[in-house]
């Protein structure tokens, strides 16, 4: 429950709002943390939130959080400089299946700010390239300026073996590619739907309109991964803020299967 204190090394604006933070410890190397998995951060004076991890498990010990200023403390913490000093703790919950994953055909679906907690799974995933089968990146966006990581987009394009689909909502002039919502590139996929695994993260509603069109795609509701990051507090299940039905979100999650929280999604409150 106690943070280390760690500070910013170097900040980078990834979309409107949206800055990524490189963290380094003070009090030596920060624990590691799986693909989906999440840290408190603390601005002291201000606050505690939870933000996923964005950054490559296998880079040392760096660790990147993207956070969009949205509250008191997301925009403090947005609002950081390199050499401030930001509590940590964690790596806290359960994070995206990636080690049974292995045969499989990849989709990683996701919409707006929800592309940060997978992107270290898409890391893990290109590490390890040979060990999967098709791998697809779906995404998103309100509009072109919104696309987050836009400059790891070129080089993402360029990875043998991994199809890249954007989309927008709203076009501008010198959009030339996609517009829509993001189910709609899910049937543009190349994927064997008996032996595909997708893992989705995004606002709640964008979650159940891509579930739908995965499940009419033929996936297996058991085989479908959602990131569910709602009204987490504590990040140890004492509080009861995040309590969803039977589970407990910062316990239990982020990351569940459809099969186990379907009934739930889209409750406000349970």
């Amino acid at each position: 429950m106690v943070p280390i204190v760690a500070r910013v090394r170097r900040r980078r604006r990834d979309g409107p709002g949206v800055w990524t933070l490189d963290l380094r410890s003070d009090e030596g190397a920060v624990r590691p943390a799986a693909p989906g998995q999440f840290n408190m951060l603390t601005v002291f004076g201000v606050g505690e939130v939870p933000i996923s991890v964005s950054g490559d498990p296998g880079d040392g010990d760096r660790l990147l959080h993207t956070v969009r200023a949205v509250g008191p403390v997301s925009a403090a913490l947005a609002d950081l400089r390199p050499g401030s000093a930001v509590g940590v703790r964690g790596p806290f919950g359960i994070g995206w299946p990636v080690g049974a994953m292995a045969g499989r055909d990849i989709l990683l679906v996701a919409g707006g700010l929800g592309l940060a907690p997978l992107r270290p799974a898409l890391y893990r995933l290109l590490a390890d390239r040979d060990r999967f089968g098709t791998l697809t990146l779906i995404y998103g966006a309100r509009s072109p300026d919104d696309i987050l990581f836009r400059r790891e987009f070129q080089s993402w394009r360029r990875k043998p073996g991994l199809d890249v689909q954007v989309t927008v909502d709203h076009a501008t002039d010198a959009w030339d590619a996609h517009v829509g919502v993001v189910t709609t590139l899910i049937p543009r996929a190349t994927f064997d739907p008996s032996r595909a695994t997708a893992l989705v993260c995004g606002p709640e509603v964008m979650m159940r309109f891509a579930v739908n069109g995965l499940r009419n795609a033929g996936v297996d509701e058991a085989a479908i991964f959602l990131s569910m990051e709602r009204n987490m507090k504590c990040a140890v299940g004492l509080c009861g803020h995040c309590q969803f039905g039977t589970v407990m979100i910062c316990r239990d999650g982020p990351v569940f299967s459809y099969d186990r929280i379907g009934a739930m999604l889209g409750r406000k409150e349970l």
